[in-house]
């Protein structure tokens, strides 16, 4: 079944031409309108197993409604396929639509193992396949302002990164509480300061120690902190979880001062972050440029499955080391269950 524009690409066009499984929240908020924003890529059609939830979908988007993902994969008009399910479902289907010959960009995280990373970068490898995470955090350009003044050394040394991302508990039926769906805090918003870390202190950083709290009443972890090391005595303190009131935040410090970022991970595409520089006698504070961190990942894919296939290496590592950390993390943490 379809609704909406009439299937297949435009003859003579470059369109860049996506295909969505799944119709999650932060595909209809965020990640669709920032695809369908961008010229040259057009949102081809979307599939879901609720036939009414596809093409209310596709009446938003101008697209073809699909009533099971295989068929969407089987589209010959589809040039890659954006994957906003559950993190538990995440592998399948990424690797079904390599398989199919469709570029993926997978949410975070991208798998529940690293197993499972490790086979869907190896497909991906294979078949010379574009493979993002969608980290959209990563291409807002406050972190590139923030990493030049870190350069520049006006903190100094770096010695310590601060980060959290917290969430208000969801209701009891939400599916980052199902273990079987790769529910929890540590996939879901601990992803995000563990990826901070990796941005900020290099590949080599090291689980030093880790908590993970799961609440009375749930099966998966629903909090957690962990200490992370570069091999030079650089530390991580992150914490998380969707037990808390909301947070976001990242700080930076260093032998002369600090840099904080009032809002690192969530910004909206008219949010102006803050950034506060403060040394013993001295604050100022940056208002940075508005920016669109979604319709930046939109065209990084783009380009990522456009170009050549030796530029895709940098995001299969990234996968890994992101899938590394996350196992380490959750195969060394004392896990605590308060009654």
């Amino acid at each position: 079944m379809t609704a909406g524009r009439p299937a297949g690409g435009r003859p003579g066009t470059a369109e860049f031409r996506i295909g969505v499984l799944g119709c999650a929240d932060i595909a209809l908020r965020r990640m669709l309108p920032a695809l369908a924003a961008k010229p040259g890529i057009r949102v081809a059609a979307v599939a879901s197993r609720d036939p009414a939830k596809a093409r209310s979908f596709a009446v938003r988007f101008g697209c073809d409604a699909v009533d099971d993902y295989e068929s969407l994969l089987a589209r010959p008009d589809i040039d890659a396929v954006y994957l906003p399910l559950p993190t538990g479902l995440h592998a399948h289907w990424t690797l079904r639509a390599l398989d199919a010959g469709k570029h993926v960009l997978v949410e975070k995280s991208a798998t529940v193992t690293l197993a499972e990373a490790q086979d869907v970068v190896a497909l991906a490898r294979e078949r010379g396949l574009a493979l993002m995470e969608n980290f959209a955090f990563v291409h807002h350009s406050q972190h590139a302002v923030a990493r030049q003044r870190l350069r520049d050394g006006e903190i100094g040394e770096l010695r310590v990164l601060q980060a959290s991302f917290g969430i208000p508990p969801r209701p009891p039926s939400d599916i980052r509480y199902r273990r079987e769906l790769g529910g929890g805090a540590l996939l879901d918003v601990g992803a995000y300061p563990l990826r901070a870390a990796l941005m900020y202190l290099g590949d080599d950083v090291q689980v030093i120690g880790a908590v993970l709290r799961s609440a009375p009443d749930h099966e998966v972890d629903t909090a957690g902190s962990v200490l992370l090391a570069s091999p030079d005595g650089v530390t991580a303190e992150l914490s998380f979880g969707f037990e808390h009131g909301y947070r976001s935040h990242c700080a930076l410090w260093g032998t002369r001062g600090r840099l904080v970022l009032g809002r690192p991970f969530t910004p909206s595409t008219t949010d102006r972050p803050d950034l506060r520089l403060s040394r013993q006698d001295h604050l100022q504070q940056f208002v940075l440029d508005a920016d669109d961190q979604f319709g930046n990942t939109a065209a990084a894919f783009a380009a990522l499955a456009r170009g050549p296939a030796g530029a895709r290496e940098e995001q299969y590592a990234r996968i890994l080391r992101q899938a590394a950390l996350l196992n380490t993390v959750r195969d060394t943490a004392r896990v605590l269950r308060p009654r």
